[in-house]
């Protein structure tokens, strides 16, 4: 099971507050403990909405609009993630309860989300093999 621990925006992290380095060297240590246990797929901190850019549809079939930010709302915003592949939603809960204050000063939230595996969506033999024939092509091949 796959989990993703979305950490929420704040004003700081909007405004382009980088972490200080006790609290760069707490994540690290959190993220080293997580690749140690084999459950690490991904973390990442993300740029301010600021430079960011969203994509919507405002009507199906139609054209897709493109809305620069920066967006206002902050804790409808994402600052970063941690995706993780644990045994069950409790173990996903225990890592996520392990995370740092992501933002330190008590202004951290986390939202935690199950991803969908590709037999959830589909029962389709042809399309099944073609996501794990997919998938396995981004895990292996190199970056250009």
């Amino acid at each position: 099971m796959r989990f993703m621990m979305i950490v929420k925006a704040t004003q700081d992290s909007e405004a382009g507050v980088l972490p200080s380095p006790e609290l760069f060297d707490a994540m690290a240590r959190y993220n080293e403990e997580l690749a140690r246990a084999g459950v690490l797929v991904a973390a990442e901190g993300l740029h301010a909405s600021s430079s960011a850019i969203r994509i919507s549809y405002p009507e199906p079939g139609g054209k897709p609009k493109v809305i620069d930010g920066p967006f206002t709302e902050a804790k409808e915003i994402i600052a970063g993630f941690t995706l993780i592949e644990v045994k069950s939603r409790e173990e996903a809960v225990e890592w996520a309860m392990r995370m740092p204050d992501p933002h330190g000063y008590g202004q951290g939230e986390i939202e935690l989300r199950q991803v969908f595996e590709a037999p959830e969506l589909t029962q389709d033999p042809v399309a099944l093999a073609k996501e794990i024939e997919m998938r396995e092509t981004v895990t292996r091949k190199p970056r250009a």
